[in-house]
């Protein structure tokens, strides 16, 4: 049996894209192109369609799929430049859609999701991770959100004008990012706390009344890396309903040896975990395709029929619907914009 599939990050985006980026972000960003090995094959890493990266409309295959795009703004951009990088980036994923109408389509509003999924098709739902473009003018959040970005981060590893990731776990959100938190509040665009520290993420705890997401992490408890959460954090997200997204990175898996690959045992003790703190309703999938190094159980999209019957088989059809795409569709037709 195969499920729908709902998952909550990828940045497959950005590694389309790259290629095409400006000069000068290029430049910036030292780099012509985005993921690993893309430099000896540039002209197989630039299609939805077919490429050599994690996910396609050919990997898919004969799965509907609800794929949250990230915009992915690196760390080293201002928030000028961010805003200009986003920009290049959803164009070139509208260009995407749009060669591949019919197979492509994008959800604006959370509610479009469920009934635009359909075999064979990707139904493309609008993310940005690390906001850093919203300090360069809080306005651009509610012009985003009626644009049909549903959901953003406020950092990634490093300190921003908004808030900080775990290569600085002492500072908390600046006064910018409580304004951003706040408007992001107020127009219902969903909070992503990946990558926040944990300062950070008490402190958007304390100050939001709506449930939250962690698009793309896993079990601190089981695999003790700072970017996973910690049991406490799974529970604030769980009691607010919010969604946790099983991440599929190799390093956020298992403390194991570096050249020894996370098996199906090691991305099921996250869950196991999870599910022992009551969070049936609230899993869901965060791969973080091209945007990491997978396990060979899961190594790209083309492997997630063979995974969801691996899955059905260790955690019964009802938790293996949830996770692959009940919970999500649930929470965004309950929260979304």
């Amino acid at each position: 049996m195969t499920y729908p599939v709902f998952d909550l990050h990828c940045d497959t985006a950005d590694r389309l894209a790259w290629q095409t980026l400006p000069a000068a972000l290029r430049e910036q960003l030292g780099s012509d192109t985005y993921g690993p090995g893309d430099e000896a094959e540039p002209e197989r890493i630039r299609e939805l369609a077919e490429n050599r990266g994690h996910l396609s409309l050919g990997a898919i295959g004969d799965l509907s799929w609800a794929q949250c795009f990230a915009c992915y703004i690196p760390d080293e951009l201002t928030p000028e430049q961010a805003r200009a990088f986003y920009r290049h980036v959803r164009a070139y994923l509208d260009g995407e859609l749009a060669r591949n109408d019919g197979r492509a389509t994008e959800a604006r509003h959370a509610q479009d999701i469920r009934p635009r999924l359909a075999p064979r098709c990707i139904v493309a739902v609008r993310t940005i991770e690390n906001a850093t473009l919203f300090a360069h003018g809080l306005s651009l959040i509610e012009e985003l959100a009626c644009s049909g970005v549903l959901m953003a981060s406020l950092s990634w590893n490093a300190p921003g004008p908004l808030a900080s990731g775990h290569d600085a776990p002492e500072r908390g959100l600046t006064p910018l990012g409580r304004a951003a938190l706040a408007e992001m509040e107020r127009v219902h665009m969903i909070v992503d706390v990946s990558h926040l520290n944990d300062r950070c993420f008490d402190e958007v705890a304390a100050l939001t009344e709506r449930p939250f997401v962690a698009s793309h992490s896993n079990s601190r408890a089981v695999c003790g890396h700072r970017r996973n959460l910690t049991d406490a954090q799974f529970g604030e997200i769980r009691d607010r309903g919010g969604l946790v997204g099983l991440n599929f990175a190799d390093i956020f898996l298992g403390d194991r040896a570096p050249d020894i690959k996370p098996t199906f045992d090691d991305i099921s003790r996250h869950i196991d975990h999870w599910l022992e703190l009551g969070g049936e309703h609230i899993i869901a999938l965060g791969s973080d395709f091209d945007g990491c190094d997978t396990p060979p159980v899961i190594e790209t999209a083309a492997q997630m029929p063979a995974f969801q019957q691996r899955l059905e088989k260790r955690f019964g059809e009802r938790v293996t619907a949830r996770l692959c795409s009940e919970n999500a569709l649930a929470f965004f037709e309950r929260w979304g914009r």
